[in-house]
């Protein structure tokens, strides 16, 4: 302990950061990288298939969408007209009604007052095989003039040479390039994380769902980070799971991670857990608001409180989705072909639109732009045109009926019934424990610690969506620890993670929401956002990174042998052991 407390910060990652590969997988991207990464690769979660079926689904999981309902129409016009009065800019048929009249610029009066570059527009993927003795694609040789060279190199040849050299299709394609393959292509794109969720329904079978996640991760391993299959026995991998996962699927996680990759062996943190580390901090509320789904959790002296979750099913891409339709019912949508359920560059496209000019703001906010249309295998379409209504889409976070997360719904839940508990026998077990760490630092359920007394045991059942919107979501988390203590100190030290947390004027909003959404009884009149010391978007990947090279003792990890032959079955003396309740193992070292 003597040495952690001399060492410098880059000398224990330099040592102990090169073999630990951190993994925080999420439903629309994946972080991934070696501890010694000053920042993941962040990666599209996703996977296109050469498919020949007949009608081919751009979207294996597109059947599971819905369109919105007559009910849900009214209640997002509802919200959008509460969501006006509080930004003081007219009202949804107010402004229809006004169209035609000039309107008040928010950001200026003038051409696009951001970097033209983001106004590039999408390339479609080349889906065919490159030529081994060339670095040109086989498909674009003809577009790039060559395709007499080509028949010059064969005459003589006999036809079935001819044939043989006949562009051949990728089998697989991986992150952006599967997002931005045309429609009119053979190719089926996957998720195989759907809403915090293993992305298991009737059409994405269990077993395609792991195939996919298996050829996804492999593919950063061996193409991103440059480590073979034979010499990943020399690694150790840190799972970084959303707080949304099931004990199942964590369970096929670490199978996936220790039997299918191969690395020697594994741990598993919570994604609010590592975010309070990330920005080394002990004690704070944790806001995580992904692409699909947003949770909230509690940390208390980094033990994370399961009590205090909740978890909300929205999130950014549903704010770009809600972008698409104020532009459509205002008119200020070009007459195009959008449709980001089924055509994934067009949702590409409308992140980009949202984190260039959605904030959160008072007045009329509009911006000149380019938006592009992207039809089947044509080159993309540019059309100039005046978004309005640019900070009413953010708000969605606190009012959700204006996001209509039902279109696009989570996966079915009929898969997680898991009989094999993983918590049940971890409560009545010794768990081994250094000699050196005294009774009161280990964080065991049988060494006398008051702080675990309390905790209820979780089954196995899937985690409850709370229909709420993110301040009565925080409010509701803090103020179920029950101590004013620490609710106090919770509600000034809000972390907000996750990319939609760079949105422009969204931590004074929280702020302010959360504290009206406080309980007049409660003697609470402090509300705090804290900023964050790293890139939101990374904060939980960087968190993980620290509680790996600090975990000296490794307790918690498990080793591929163990976990193949004996799995999570009692008598096994590495048994998987719930992260909640290992959470503070970093901890023991830091505070002794």
């Amino acid at each position: 302990m003597d040495y952690l407390k001399t060492v410098v910060p880059s000398q224990l990652t330099a040592e102990r950061g090169p073999n630990l590969v951190v993994i925080n997988p999420g439903s629309a991207n994946i972080r991934i990288g070696l501890a010694t990464h000053d920042t993941p690769f962040n990666i599209p979660h996703c996977i296109a298939r050469y498919t020949s079926q007949v009608p081919k689904k751009n979207v294996q999981d597109q059947m599971l969408n819905s369109q919105i309902t007559t009910a849900q129409h009214m209640e997002r016009e509802k919200a959008y007209d509460v969501i006006a009065s509080l930004l003081k800019i007219p009202f949804l048929d107010e402004e229809v009604a006004n169209n035609s009249f000039p309107r008040k610029m928010g950001r200026v009066d003038g051409y696009n007052p951001h970097n033209s570059k983001k106004e590039t527009a999408f390339t479609w993927t080349d889906v065919y095989e490159k030529e081994p003795n060339s670095s040109l694609p086989l498909g674009s040789s003809i577009n790039e003039g060559v395709a007499n060279e080509s028949l010059d190199q064969h005459e003589g040849s006999s036809s079935k040479e001819l044939i043989s050299s006949k562009p051949k299709f990728r089998q697989f394609i991986f992150g952006e390039e599967a997002l931005r393959i045309s429609p009119t292509e053979p190719y089926c794109l996957r998720r195989p994380i759907r809403r915090g969720h293993l992305n298991i329904s009737q059409h994405y079978p269990m077993q395609q769902v792991f195939e996919d996640l298996h050829a996804i991760w492999d593919w950063i391993l061996i193409e991103k980070l440059h480590i073979p299959l034979n010499q990943r026995n020399m690694y150790s991998a840190i799972l970084v799971v959303p707080e949304t996962f099931d004990n199942r699927e964590i369970k096929e996680m670490l199978t996936l991670v220790l039997r299918d990759l191969r690395f020697s062996s594994a741990v598993v943190h919570q994604e609010g857990l590592a975010a309070v580390f990330g920005n080394g901090l002990s004690t704070a509320c944790v806001v995580n608001v992904g692409a699909q789904v947003t949770s909230v959790i509690c940390v208390e002296d980094g033990v994370a409180l399961p009590t205090t979750e909740k978890t909300l099913p929205f999130g950014g891409e549903d704010i770009s989705r809600c972008l698409l339709w104020t532009q459509r019912h205002h008119q200020t949508w070009p007459q195009i072909r959008t449709d980001i359920l089924t055509k994934p560059i067009d949702l590409l496209m409308l992140n980009r639109l949202k984190e260039t000019y959605c904030e959160i703001k008072e007045g009329e906010l509009d911006a000149v732009t380019v938006v592009h249309s992207y039809e089947d295998g044509l080159p993309a379409g540019s059309h100039k045109t005046r978004l309005t209504a640019l900070n009413v889409p953010p708000m969605g976070l606190f009012y959700p009926l204006l996001l209509v997360p039902d279109v696009y719904p989570p996966p079915p839940r009929s898969w997680f019934h898991d009989y094999e508990d993983m918590l049940e026998d971890t409560w009545h077990l010794d768990f081994p424990r250094r000699s050196d760490i005294s009774d009161g630092l280990y964080p065991g359920m049988n060494v006398g610690l008051p702080m675990w007394d309390t905790y209820p045991v979780f089954t196995a059942r899937p985690k409850k969506e709370e229909k709420v919107g993110i301040a009565e979501a925080i409010t509701s988390s803090i103020l179920s620890t029950g101590r004013i203590d620490l609710q106090r100190k919770l509600f000034c030290s809000i972390q907000l993670i996750g990319g939609v947390g760079l949105t422009s004027g969204l931590v004074p909003a929280v702020e302010e929401r959360v504290l009206h959404a406080i309980p007049s009884n409660e003697a609470i009149d402090t509300v705090e956002v804290l900023q964050s010391r790293t890139n939101p978007i990374f904060v939980s990947w960087k968190g993980g990174v620290i509680l790996g090279i600090l975990d000296f003792g490794r307790d918690a990890w498990i080793h591929r042998e163990d976990w193949i032959r004996n799995g999570i079955h009692i008598g096994n003396g590495r048994k998987y052991k719930d992260s909640y309740f290992l959470q503070a193992q970093a901890m023991c070292y830091i505070n002794s």
